[in-house]
C-alpha cells in the first residue's frame, strides 16, 4: 500500500516540481484527512521537507449526463488531491529533537525558525525519517544533522551492520541466540 501511496505521490506532487520523493511518513494533525511528512530532492540537490494533506472526495457527475455509469467499486467515485500545506529546506533544519529516547514516543519537534511538533504514526516511521534526514544530509548538505534525545542504535548502525534494514538486525539477533545455546551447552566444572 506505501508503494503505491508513494507512486501516487510522486506522479501527481513530486514529479510536476522535478523533485524525486525520498521518504514519507504518516503522521497525526488536527485537521481532517491523512497527512503525511515528505523529504523530497530537486535536480538542483536542495532537499525539501514538507507537510502533505490528502483530501478524499466524491467524483462529481458530468452535468447533462442522464444515466450516469454505475460504478462497480467504489474507489473508482473516489478521487485523492495532494497539497503541500508547509514547506522547508533542510539546510534550515538546525535540530531534530527525539524528546525522550527510553519512552516509545512517535513524537519529535523539528527546529527551524519555529519549532515544529510532528507525531508520527509510530516510533518505527519516526527512527525511518530520521534516519532519511541524517542520510541526506550527509549527503546533500555536507554537514552532520543535530540530534537529541534519540536512541542511537537505531539512528546510525554500526560499521559491520551497515544500514541494511531488518533482515541484518534478524541475523543479528540470531547470532546471539545461537552463542547464547552454545553457552549453555558448554559443561561447567564444578570444582571446589
Amino acid at each position: 500500500m506505501s508503494s503505491l501511496l508513494r507512486e501516487e505521490m510522486q506522479r501527481v506532487l513530486f514529479r510536476p516540481a522535478k523533485q524525486r520523493l525520498v521518504e514519507f511518513i504518516e503522521i497525526e494533525e488536527p485537521a481532517q484527512g491523512r497527512h503525511f511528512l515528505c523529504v523530497a530532492v530537486a535536480k538542483n540537490k536542495v532537499v525539501q521537507l514538507s507537510i502533505v494533506r490528502c483530501q478524499i472526495s466524491k467524483k462529481p457527475n458530468k452535468s447533462g449526463e442522464r444515466n450516469p455509469k454505475k460504478s462497480h467499486t467504489q474507489r473508482s467515485s473516489i478521487q485523492e488531491s495532494y497539497r503541500r500545506t508547509e514547506m522547508w529546506s533542510l539546510h534550515d533544519l538546525t535540530l531534530v529533537d527525539g524528546r525522550d529516547p527510553d519512552v516509545d514516543d512517535p513524537c519529535f519537534l523539528l527546529h527551524f525558525d519555529k519549532v515544529r511538533t510532528v507525531r508520527a504514526i509510530s516510533c518505527s516511521a519516526k527512527y525511518a525519517m530520521v534516519r532519511a534526514l541524517v542520510a541526506l544530509s550527509n549527503q546533500h548538505c555536507q554537514r552532520s544533522l543535530n540530534l537529541l534525545n534519540f536512541d542511537w542504535a537505531y539512528i546510525e548502525p554500526t560499521s559491520f551492520y551497515s544500514n541494511r534494514g531488518d533482515c541484518v538486525v534478524l541475523s543479528q539477533i540470531c547470532f546471539y541466540a545461537f552463542n547464547l545455546v552454545c553457552l549453555s551447552m558448554c559443561p561447567v566444572p564444578l570444582d571446589a
